[in-house]
């Protein structure tokens, strides 16, 4: 998440609460003086690496077991493992080596090039449009799986040497809440993505992945979603076709009257589903319209509730400045949301405080993590600014 497009997709009117405001340990200090240089000189980058494959000897499948310790919860997706096999057979086919480098575990070399035409080629032959954007999907994770083996720990998505796992304390999320992570392929396995923060804290069935394009995760998601009923989906984002609900007109007594339905845990225990859509800006607007897209066909109309919360710019605004002081990442919306929710009476017992304090304590030990990978790398830790007003 921290590329140059990584304006986070996640935006919310600013109405700034002192019971809202991040505690102090969100800040890092830190001088600007004592770096070498804000560009990374190249002998710091990530050297290309060859990928890794199991003991079969034909660079065998993903195993279910490896799919899972990446965070997810689907089976192994069978377009992953066709790209896969198909990378393989390229790689034999031309008698080269994949060779992956950089955060994002991208093909380098001349087998690059020869996989570049070969792909594009494949895409041109996909007459459907789903299938189109299914195999876009496949190709990014497949890519980004064999770049990662053996480099990024499984849990934090950090390479070995600042592995945080050890600094991440458990919580246990309330069950009558549930946080889907809605994650763009180019967000996947990101160093610097938030999003996995959630289910690092609160375990992957409190806070599950759900890949955009990846068939098996989504039909995961909505087949949770029909089980539920609309009135318990939720989705953090701003949308603008229709005035987004603040947490107080979702969900006290005094504005809703679908409160009992919505959120007193009737229909068989349902917990509400707050979708956070995990991209950039640029591929949240995509990922918001297959969101519609899929509710029309479960409900018959597109439309889906959406929430507009009360926060401000998040501790990682330090690394990743958004493209303006009223967006944030994806954990700090987590946060923001446990914390608004707390401010009901209905909701004051069940601890959702200390739940937000958990992802809050998770993202500064991100913040720290990456700062420190910074500094030793000799790259700056501060980014342009991209939005373009100041905070008042």
């Amino acid at each position: 998440m921290l590329s140059s497009a990584s304006n986070r997709v996640l935006t919310f009117t600013l109405q700034f609460s002192s019971s809202l405001k991040f505690s102090p340990k969100t800040h890092i200090d830190y001088r600007p003086g004592s770096l070498h240089s804000s560009i990374m000189s190249s002998a710091s980058r990530s050297s290309p690496r060859e990928a890794l494959f199991d003991d079969s000897g034909c660079g065998g499948p993903i195993t279910l077991e490896e799919w899972q310790r990446w965070g997810c919860v689907s089976p192994v997706p069978a377009m992953v493992n066709a790209v896969i096999q198909d990378l393989k057979l390229l790689e034999n086919n031309i008698d080269a080596h994949m060779v992956f480098g950089g955060n994002g575990g991208k093909l380098q070399g001349d087998f690059k090039i020869q996989e570049d035409k070969k792909h594009r080629a494949k895409y041109e032959t996909l007459a459907d449009s789903d299938k189109k954007f299914q195999f876009y999907s496949a190709r990014q994770i497949a890519c980004r799986l064999l770049g990662s083996r053996g480099y990024l720990c499984q849990k934090c998505w950090l390479p070995m040497e600042d592995c945080m796992c050890s600094k991440v304390k458990p919580s246990s999320l309330w069950h009558g809440i549930k946080f889907w992570v809605y994650m763009h392929p180019k967000d996947f396995l990101r160093q610097n993505n938030t999003g996995k923060l959630l289910w690092q804290v609160f375990g992957v069935q409190a806070a599950t992945l759900c890949l955009y394009g990846i068939s098996e995760d989504e039909e995961i998601m909505w087949n949770a979603f029909k089980d539920a009923g609309k009135a318990k989906v939720w989705c953090l984002y701003p949308n603008h076709n229709n005035a987004p609900k603040t947490v107080q007109d979702a969900f006290s007594h005094q504005s809703s009257a679908d409160m009992e339905c919505a959120y007193s845990l009737t229909n068989k225990d349902r917990p509400l589903n707050f979708v956070l859509i995990d991209g950039t800006w640029s591929n949240s607007a995509a990922m918001f319209r297959r969101v519609k897209e899929q509710a029309k066909l479960a409900w018959g109309e597109e439309d889906i509730p959406c929430i507009s919360l009360a926060t401000g710019a998040s501790a990682m605004h330090k690394l990743r400045p958004q493209p303006s002081w009223d967006r944030t990442c994806t954990a700090a919306a987590a946060i923001s949301v446990l914390a608004e929710l707390q401010l009901l009476p209905e909701c004051s017992t069940h601890g959702l405080d200390k739940q937000a304090e958990a992802v809050e304590d998770a993202l500064v030990v991100l913040l720290e993590v990456l700062t420190t990978r910074r500094l030793r790398m000799g790259r700056s830790i501060t980014r342009k600014v991209r939005h373009s007003r100041d905070i008042c």
